[in-house]
Parts: structure tokens; sequence; C-alpha cells
């Protein structure tokens, strides 16, 4: 009997662990403005935190802006589609601000000379599961580069300029386009 209740038991946590994870990690293809593929988001749901591991290449050197968006929209050239920042907790942008910040402001990323950035971001008191906060509400959100750097404070979007990458999170999943380009598929060949 004991030896029949530790296995339910087990059962019961395996299930209920894998559950929770199910959506987690979920690969997200960036895109540039032309529709090119430039690189990618990872998103790892964690302890009331979701962690994010973005590759991008062929980005302009220096320090840019990176914010999730409330639409899970991409339509190019400006990706306003994406919508406004993701913030259902309805505060002022900016890590900075002392109203702040939107749960969809990231700290900047910096590009290095060969127009290239890999590094993990954390948001902070979001989750890919259930909820309010959920990354994955309704139908998703988007992830957003700007072509500057966020000040951490100017409303609504910390002056970091246009939208020059754009990538779709969400449940389902996305069909890459027939049109988009990856111009690093070859890179490997090349070298």
């Amino acid at each position: 009997m004991k030896y029949s209740f530790a296995l339910l038991t087990l059962f019961i946590l395996v299930v209920s662990g894998c559950s929770q994870d199910e959506d987690s990690p979920i690969e997200v293809a960036l895109y540039n403005t032309t529709n090119d593929r430039v690189g990618s988001a990872t998103f790892v749901e964690g302890n009331n935190e979701v962690k994010v591991n973005i590759k991008l290449e062929g980005l302009e050197p220096g320090f840019h802006g990176i914010h999730m968006h409330e639409s899970p929209l991409c339509e190019g050239p400006d990706f306003k589609s994406a919508g406004n920042h993701f913030n259902p907790t309805g505060k002022e942008h900016g890590l900075m601000h002392p109203d702040g910040a939107h749960l969809g402001d990231f700290v900047n990323i910096e590009v290095d000379p060969a127009g290239t950035v890999e590094t993990e971001l954390v948001l902070s008191d979001v989750t890919l599961l259930d909820g309010d906060k959920s990354l994955l509400r309704e139908e998703g959100t988007s992830i957003i580069v700007h072509e500057k750097e966020d000040d951490g404070i100017s409303q609504p979007s910390g002056d970091a300029g246009d939208r020059i990458v754009c990538g779709v999170l969400s449940k389902t999943k996305e069909d890459e386009s027939d049109n988009a380009t990856d111009p690093t598929e070859f890179n490997e060949e090349k070298e």
C-alpha cells in the first residue's frame, strides 16, 4: 500500500511539473524591417520571472532599447502593429522612472562592433503561465528592438527611436513567412 501511494504521489508531482513548463522554453524568430531573419529570443519560465536569451546579428553597434509589446503582431516595415509596451500594471515607462516600470521594460542590449549580440535578459514579475501578467495571455505579445538606447525614463518608450527588429511570442506556432530570408544561412559555407 505504501509503495502504491508513493508511486501515485510521484506520478502527480511529475505530471503537475510538466504541465507548468509546457510553454517553456519558447524560441521566437526575430526579423528586421526588410523581413530578414536576424536572430532569435528564447523565453524560459523562472521563479517569478522569465529569462530571455537573445541572439542577434546585423545591427548597428552600440546600445539598443528592447521591450515586450502588448500585441503579437510584427507587420513591417515599422512594426507599429505590436502596439504599446506590455504594461498590465499601468505603470510609467522606464526602469529609472520613480513610477515605473512597465513589466515589458528590459535593460538595453549592447551590440558589438561586428553587429552581433548574445545575452540573457530577465523580466521580473511576469510569467509564461496563465494570469494577468502572462506574456502569453490572450493571443500573446511581441518583442521589439529599437534603433537607439532607451534612456530609462522618457515617456512613453524611452526615446529609443524606430522599431527595427520584431518577433511574435504566442502559444500557437508561428508560421515563418515564405518571403522571409535568413541572411546568415550561408555563413558557415563562406568562412
